[in-house]
């Protein structure tokens, strides 16, 4: 992944409110061991996910695609009180990673993990949900989009990482991934029970709002 970067984002982060002592252990955890680091979210974006979920308030969250628990973190963040955070992966190993570290917040009650096809277990999760962020894998993003919006409330928000997918978006090629991105771009553009903004946020977030 190639987010991006430049003075102007640099000179934005500096000016931006720091993350708690958790977050930062966890992404140097990260960073130190993972050589798929990429696919945490990084500082910027975990402060802008943690801003989106204290405007919404949520009492339910819905995460599709756990990884190491920062993103998760950021989002139980801005919870309402009473609010919970589920997230969905499918790897046993850094889903204890992510535990290990949700264990040291104050959120540790308030966020449950599971196990299993986000597919799969989708339609067996109870709604409403207020605030939903996809982040696994991209040839499905389309089909999560479509399982979870009955289940999303009215003005309620998805948000969808990587959606530009290092700029690949723009000439995919045989790229799956960036065709499948691409694809998902073009279905919620044209979905008239939303609206939405593309945001050039490190790798690309798509902002939808259910009308």
């Amino acid at each position: 992944m190639n987010e991006i970067k430049n003075a102007l984002t640099d000179y934005a982060e500096s000016f931006t409110s720091d993350e708690s002592e958790v977050l930062k252990a966890l992404r140097e955890h990260c960073y130190a061991h993972y050589e798929d680091s990429a696919m945490l979210s990084g500082f910027y974006q975990g402060r802008l996910l943690s801003m989106f979920s204290r405007m919404i308030r949520p009492m339910a969250v819905l995460e599709i695609g756990t990884y190491l628990g920062y993103s998760t973190i950021c989002l139980a963040e801005g919870l309402a009180n009473g609010g919970r955070v589920v997230s969905l992966d499918v790897n046993e190993e850094t889903n204890a990673v992510a535990q290990s570290f949700i264990d040291k917040t104050k959120y540790a009650d308030r966020i449950q993990l599971r196990l299993g096809e986000a597919a799969f277990v989708m339609p067996h999760l109870r709604g409403p949900f207020d605030l939903v962020f996809i982040d696994a894998d991209k040839p499905n993003y389309s089909n999560y989009y479509r399982l979870v919006f009955d289940k999303l409330r009215p003005g309620g928000f998805i948000i969808a990482d990587n959606v530009l997918w290092s700029g690949k978006v723009l000439d995919p090629g045989d790229d799956e991934n960036a065709r499948c991105l691409h694809e998902f771009n073009q279905m919620v553009l044209a979905d008239e029970r939303v609206s939405n903004v593309l945001l050039p946020v490190r790798d690309g977030l798509m902002v939808v709002v259910k009308n």
